[in-house]
């Protein structure tokens, strides 16, 4: 079983028993999330499709760990004007585990 669930303003798919890294979240390592904005949920046979949330249905999860993602360069240069510009970035992530999908 899958589910297509929006996670702070993205939209995920997700299993049971599998990890997804998403936008930094609020809570401690350990501690139990649950999301109920799910769009879609979809076996091998049926797929439910919401208009646009399905009713009662809920992902709950387990946050694993907060992590920092890969490193990106942004690079600004103009031309004969001796400008240039280097900065990075990296994003704050949190690892959710699904536990379990409810309809």
């Amino acid at each position: 079983m899958y589910a297509i669930v929006e996670i702070a303003g993205q939209q995920f798919k997700v299993e049971k028993d599998k990890y997804i890294y998403t936008n930094r979240l609020d809570g401690k390592e350990g501690a139990k999330v649950e999301f109920g904005n799910v769009l879609l949920l979809g076996d091998n046979s049926k797929v439910d499709i919401g208009t646009p949330l399905l009713k009662g249905a809920k992902v709950s999860g387990k946050i694993l760990e907060h992590v920092k993602g890969d490193k990106v360069i942004v690079f600004k240069m103009k031309r004969r004007k001796d400008y240039r510009k280097k900065n990075g970035h990296r994003q704050q992530l949190t690892k959710v585990l699904i536990e379990n999908i409810t309809k």
